[in-house]
């Protein structure tokens, strides 16, 4: 089922264009990655899709209703990169009013309050006020808010940015113990994280769409990416050219090795021996590129 499809859509700011003729079909399923540098338009693609602002020119569906449909009501959440709590209130007490605000009656609002923070985790943090929760805590009931009524798309707008590594896996972990339900379209500049959460990436730059498809390395059999720990790069660069069917060996970011093969040609056995062979140790061996190589190399 497609769940985004959008036609023409685009959103002007007097003669900047934010958003230029985006034409879009994305399914419903696995997490979406939408991406792209800052202005790029990811924030009024989000506005757009949520209703808070009104295209300048074509049209955008979210299962099949016009955005900002009736029909939508309980269908679609969002959580914005810099949502705030109230530090006044506990987090139970907020939860249960915006439960009760999307149709909730007192008693099923206290427990679906229950079984959101049950998901992220916080079972216990009903009781505290914000200021008395970590800034990843706090993240986390967020998106437990997010989460209540059981929406079939959830927009998240750099939903790990600023946490430390334990609350980003208990992020990651709940998006994926969610995604057999409700799809989640996710926008982050950690192209890393969303390289192990999503299969479709939507990729905007200046406003336009660049690209827009499944995330597949497997199929780029021309090449393999390598991530070594530490070693003497000129020496691995010069073993690595000296294998039969490599063309060409290139350093990349957090010590990634891209390496170019002939096509026809495997050689990440032979890789793996001279690596052995020196005593060299590997993180994470894939066949193809990473997303951030392929989009930005």
């Amino acid at each position: 089922m497609n769940i985004i499809t959008t036609s023409g859509l685009s959103k002007n700011y007097g003669a900047v264009k934010a958003l230029d003729s985006i034409d879009l079909s994305l399914e419903s399923g696995e997490p979406i990655a939408l991406i792209g540098p800052n202005g790029s338009g990811k924030t009024t693609f989000f506005s757009l899709l949520c209703g808070f602002i009104h295209p300048s020119a074509g049209s955008a569906t979210i299962l099949g209703h016009k955005v900002g449909s009736n029909a939508l009501a309980g269908k679609l959440a969002a959580l914005p990169q810099d949502a705030h709590l109230d530090p006044r209130f506990s987090v139970k007490r907020q939860l249960q009013l915006l439960a009760r605000l999307q149709g909730f009656g007192g008693r099923a609002a206290s427990q679906e309050v229950d079984r959101v923070l049950d998901i992220v985790l916080l079972s216990d943090a009903g009781v505290k006020k914000p200021g008395e929760l970590s800034h990843g805590m706090r993240k986390r009931v967020s998106i437990a808010q997010s989460l209540i009524g059981n929406p079939e798309l959830i927009l998240l707008d750099e939903p790990t940015a600023g946490i430390d590594p334990p609350n980003v896996k208990i992020i990651r972990d709940l998006i994926r113990s969610q995604s057999a339900k409700t799809t989640f379209m996710i926008s982050s500049h950690n192209l890393d994280e969303l390289e192990k959460l999503c299969s479709t990436v939507v990729y905007l730059s200046e406003g336009k769409l660049i690209e827009s498809g499944l995330i597949e390395t497997s199929s780029e059999d021309g090449y393999l990416t390598l991530r070594l720990p530490s070693v003497p790069e000129d020496e691995f660069v010069r073993e690595c050219s000296k294998l039969t069917g490599v063309l060409r060996v290139q350093r990349q970011a957090q010590g990634d090795y891209l390496i170019q093969q002939t096509e026809g040609h495997a050689v990440d056995q032979a890789l793996l021996a001279m690596l052995a062979k020196n005593g060299w140790r590997y993180r994470h061996l894939i066949k193809g590129r990473s997303l951030e190589e392929r989009l930005y190399g």
